[in-house]
């Protein structure tokens, strides 16, 4: 078990909450759901953590069988962490708290988000269009490239680079944040070069009319 310390009950919320409710836990999940990490990756995407808390977390995670670590292959050859098939079925869990979080009459607008944050926040706000949509496009945060796709109705988003993006959007975690609330057009965005734009627009217009806000409640 994570913790030593337990609710002592026997139903699956309680026993989910010994294994992955201690602090920072489920977002080191958060930061895996995309894919594997270096230890340096997920200590720069968790500032607030201290290196050995986050060891700890990893460790326990790892006992549990959320989390696994392997090695990359050369040149690289770093270790990594990543998720269990197990372990990635809490995505949906992840979801579903994000999702009840978005509508939170006190959820802070002013505080930093990850790009793996931002990413996981559009799939909670991704709303299925009523006709057949499928489009591919690429999302570049401060440098870091994902794929984003649309297909049945479904959308997928992985940490690299589409093999043929039918546009590219480059901006930063607050700037995607700041077009998914509404708070600024692409339009708006582009004219002020927070955001930069390549290939079909029309593309990136019809992923971002894919997201809504929930209304607080």
């Amino acid at each position: 078990m994570a913790t030593k310390r337990t609710y002592g009950d026997g139903c699956g919320i309680a026993h989910a909450l010994d294994l992955v409710g201690e602090r920072w836990a489920l977002l080191v999940v958060r930061e895996l759901v995309l894919g594997p990490k270096r230890f340096s990756d997920l200590a720069a995407a968790l500032p607030k953590v201290t290196p050995s808390v986050l060891a700890q977390r990893l460790r326990e995670l790892e006992e549990i069988g959320v989390v696994r670590r392997d090695t990359l292959p050369p040149p690289a050859a770093s270790q990594v962490y990543e998720l269990t098939p197990w372990g990635g079925r809490l995505e949906a869990v992840l979801i579903a708290l994000g999702e009840w979080g978005a509508s939170s009459p006190t959820l802070p607008d002013d505080l930093p988000v990850g790009p793996d944050s931002a990413m996981l926040a559009m799939k909670t706000l991704f709303s299925p269009p009523d006709t057949a949509v499928e489009l591919e496009v690429e999302l570049v945060l401060s440098d870091l490239p994902y794929a984003v796709r649309v297909v049945d109705g479904q959308l997928q988003v992985t940490r690299g680079r589409p093999a043929s993006p039918a546009a590219s959007l480059r901006t930063t975690s607050d700037g995607l944040e700041s077009l998914m609330w509404r708070r600024e057009t692409l339009d708006e965005a582009l004219a002020s070069g927070t955001a930069t734009l390549e290939g079909d627009r029309s593309a990136v217009e019809e992923l971002l009319g894919q997201i809504e806000v929930p209304a607080p409640v």
